[in-house]
């Protein structure tokens, strides 16, 4: 089976782009940024898309935007 990794941000782009992986045969991989803001619900939403398109697995990726200044 051909995998596929997909941004998911919880939102309908994001969403729609990882069911179009599914339609096609794809093996999802879900990947989700969390850049350290005080409130979440991206991505909480984007682990319930992932989980209820069937994402193989689903990744947060951590990162220090102070890095930048």
């Amino acid at each position: 089976m051909k995998r596929a990794v997909v941004l998911v941000s919880g939102g309908l782009d994001s969403a729609t782009t990882l069911a179009f992986c599914v339609r096609e045969g794809f093996e999802p991989y879900a990947l989700s940024f969390d850049y350290g803001q005080r409130q979440n619900p991206e991505v909480l939403a984007a682990k319930r898309v992932a989980a209820s398109l069937g994402a193989r697995e689903h990744r947060v990726a951590v990162i220090d935007l102070r890095i930048f200044g």
